[in-house]
């Protein structure tokens, strides 16, 4: 005997739904949004294009990651050469993002508006600089890429010489062309050229940064390029999605937790119990500590690793050339109180670091203000967005999932 279609109906709705709560994972967590060529994470390695981290970091450049990223290869050396190069060509601002940068002091020192907005904001000024702002075709894109990530750490130099009220340096080219990319960002931001070690551990620390699989901000600048919306418009929704203390945020507040326990603690307190009981008091009031954990790593962030032993022999090199306190402590100090607190986490809680808590220390102890910690994690990050972002558009399909309904039963109105 046949059963009406309307009497099927609710049962279909249901076994529809039913399916639907199966499937479902709040956050995404552990479902598989697509495929990439251009990084993997595995619990034991994270390998951008074939070639493992720890393999960079140790004897890569920025330039070549960038590159590797970009264009899909290692390079050789007449293409890094010509690489560099269109870079240092690139650096230079349109005047409309200069004014507009300069236009932005009286926003950030009212607190209304931080780096990150700004930041955000002259990236989508540069889409109406750009000529090629609309055509997403892949040779254009990549011609796009390599001007994003040329300009961004200039953005941020002329920033902060906005926020120190001084003359802005390199106006005209972009910094120091016989400067390479990290080195020439730090310039930029101080008027200063970066000792040999500052600048191996920028460099560094923007190769640990520049690409990470499917995390908040790349995916966000998929599903925006999923679309086929252009590029800037993609990166600005990834600056917007980075700023989060979720996401790249998270190395400003790590800095800033630090700084809090040295204000409660005080210098005396750093190796004795004052830190356990500042530890045990987050953990009772069930405070967010950022800058441990993370959502695929269970062993650990590889990253994390490289970074604090960069970060704890340059503090070492500042406090023997007996140069000035960073806060209210020497150098090391930072990296003693930062051990401490890694070793609570996970002794208490079985919780390891990620890479955004020795970036907070290492950046620190280069002098550079908090607040430009995320932006210039998005001048690493360029390069791993815009390698999604071209690969998304060479075989697009809109990222479009689906939900569960949990409001109120049909009604009539």
């Amino acid at each position: 005997m046949s059963t009406s279609p309307a009497k099927d109906a609710p049962a279909a709705a249901a076994s529809h739904t039913a399916d639907k709560q199966a499937a479902f994972a709040k956050g995404l967590d552990g479902v598989i949004g697509g495929q990439t060529a251009v990084c993997s994470i595995e619990q034991d390695k994270l390998i951008y294009r074939g070639y493992e981290i720890h393999d960079l970091a140790a004897h890569a450049t920025f330039e070549q990651v960038a590159f590797l990223l970009l264009e899909g290869r290692k390079p050789g050396e007449h293409e890094l050469a010509r690489f560099k190069a269109e870079l240092i060509a690139e650096r230079a601002l349109h005047p409309a993002v200069t004014s507009f940068i300069e236009s932005s002091a009286g926003w950030l020192a009212s607190g209304r508006a931080v780096p990150m907005d700004v930041l955000r904001t002259a990236v989508s000024i540069l889409a109406h600089t750009d000529p090629e702002c609309q055509d997403n075709a892949a040779p254009a894109e990549l011609r796009k890429a390599k001007r994003l990530t040329a300009k961004i750490p200039t953005i941020i130099g002329h920033m902060q010489n906005v926020i120190d009220a001084r003359a802005i340096v390199g106006l005209e080219r972009g910094g120091d062309p016989t400067l390479d990319h990290a080195a020439n960002m730090l310039y930029m931001m101080t008027g200063k050229r970066p000792s040999a070690d500052e600048a191996r551990v920028m460099d560094v620390s923007l190769i640990l940064y520049a690409e990470h699989e499917f995390n908040a901000s790349t995916f966000t600048t998929r599903v925006i390029s999923g679309t086929l919306s252009d590029m800037h418009g993609a990166v600005c929704g990834g600056i917007a999605a980075l700023k989060g203390p979720l996401h790249g945020g998270a190395n400003e507040m790590a800095m800033e937790m630090l700084k809090e326990i040295v204000n409660d603690v005080g210098e005396a307190g750093i190796g004795t119990s004052k830190v356990d009981d500042w530890m045990n008091n987050a953990f009772e009031t069930k405070r967010k500590l950022m800058g441990f954990g993370h959502r695929v790593y269970k062993n650990g962030d590889h990253r994390a690793g490289i970074l604090m032993g960069l970060g704890k022999k340059m503090a070492d090199s500042i406090d023997n050339a007996g140069q000035p306190t960073f806060g209210a402590l020497r150098a090391p100090r930072w990296f003693a109180l930062g051990e401490q607190v890694q070793k609570i986490m996970l002794d208490k809680k079985k919780i390891h670091p990620n890479v955004d808590f020795p970036c907070g220390m290492t950046y620190f102890t280069m002098k550079i203000p908090v607040p430009q910690y995320t932006p210039i994690f998005v001048a690493a990050r360029i390069t791993g967005w815009c390698a999604h972002i071209i690969e998304q558009h060479s075989d697009n399909r809109l990222i479009r999932p689906l939900s569960i309904y949990t409001g109120p039963a049909e009604k009539k109105w």
